[in-house]
């Protein structure tokens, strides 16, 4: 989101310099107003473990220096947050005073942020940044009950570039599914939190129903689990794990039907990716997705854990054709509320703002 951002002020004009370990995979490399700055980290034999936070501080500080940057926007309170505050110390002693943005994203927050070893590192970052955000309002509550947060926490969602994606025709759908049958699509880390047992088990019980296609994007610990859970249920035919792409648009533009049952989601991004491809979600009822998908007009939400319930929405929308072409109209147009342009222009503002000293 941090890249995206970047490229889309970039393209209005304004001078983006993005400051990571390694340069991101999204990063334009045609956008002459963007540029990438590494953090050069080196083995330091007194230590176990490399010095990052030390490196990220001394690259902040040297950017700012070289290129006279008038905001820092950092995302995730440890280590970013954390490490702009030594940067902006460094460079007040030196008579620039720098305001710095943090994005709270979740992780940070709902895992991170719990562990006590790092919990007064968090809390002190938010509080000593000049203007913290929260990607939903479930994350900014689940922020200030869980900190000692002294200062307001705005809202900004997440955004999706919506002319990236559009609806694939017959043929790019020919490549999963055969024209009678429907295709239901899940993308994650195949981490715990993401249930994807669970999104084969549903899909399980939607194929009883109706010719169907299962489209797995992604990777990670519980894949060999689904892949098993897949074998032993007898439907690998129909079970399509494709790992990890950068087909993912065009993936969405040919699913019928999302499925995200996740544990928890501060925000629930792959959800509007889906959405900004005209395709219905059938979700948990949790965190930050309720603020996305409203339940029974752009799919359905349930409780975690309820294969049953989620089961029978996502049979209920892909049998009557009607009515899945109206979520799909619905899904699309919630979408044009978490828009670039949009998004991009709210933290634009913020920025002015803070440069401006109000």
């Amino acid at each position: 989101m941090a890249t995206e951002l970047a490229n889309h002020l970039g393209n209005q004009g304004h001078e983006m310099h993005v400051i990571s370990y390694a340069q991101p995979v999204r990063l334009d490399p045609f956008n002459l107003q963007v540029h990438f700055h590494e953090v050069q980290v080196h083995d330091y034999p007194l230590f176990l473990y490399q010095p990052y936070e030390l490196a990220l501080s001394s690259a902040m500080v040297e950017t700012v220096r070289k290129e006279r940057l008038e905001i820092l926007h950092v995302h995730y309170a440890i280590p970013h947050a954390y490490a702009a505050f030594m940067a902006r110390q460094i460079l007040a002693d030196e008579g620039i005073h720098i305001p710095v943005v943090t994005t709270l994203h979740g992780t940070d927050i709902t895992l991170v942020g719990r562990l006590p070893a790092y919990k007064p590192a968090v809390c002190f970052s938010i509080n000593h940044s000049s203007a913290v955000t929260a990607v939903s309002e479930s994350l900014r509550l689940e922020t200030i009950q869980q900190f000692d947060i002294q200062r307001d926490i705005l809202v900004i969602p997440n955004f999706v570039f919506l002319q990236r994606y559009s609806r694939g025709d017959a043929a790019a759908r020919r490549r999963f599914a055969e024209p009678e049958e429907s295709i239901l699509c899940h993308v994650s880390n195949f981490r715990k939190v993401k249930r994807v047992l669970d999104v084969v088990l549903i899909f399980a019980e939607v194929r009883k129903e109706l010719p169907s296609k299962l489209v797995m994007v992604g990777d990670g610990p519980d894949r060999a689990a689904a892949e098993t859970l897949v074998a032993n249920l007898g439907i690998q035919e129909d079970v399509l794990f494709v790992g990890k792409t950068s087909e993912v648009e065009r993936i969405l533009g040919v699913s019928d039907l999302f499925l995200l049952p996740s544990e928890t989601e501060s925000f629930g991004l792959a959800a509007l990716e889906a959405m900004a491809s005209g395709v219905p979600v059938v979700a948990s009822r949790v965190g930050g997705l309720p603020e996305v998908v409203s339940h029974g007009l752009t799919g359905y939400l349930e409780s975690v854990g309820d294969v049953a319930r989620m089961s029978q929405r996502a049979i209920d929308i892909l049998s009557n054709e009607a009515t899945h072409a109206k979520f799909a109209e619905q899904a699309l147009q919630a979408a044009h509320h978490f828009s670039m342009e949009q998004i991009g222009q709210t933290y634009l503002d913020l920025y002015q703002q803070l440069i401006d000293g109000k």
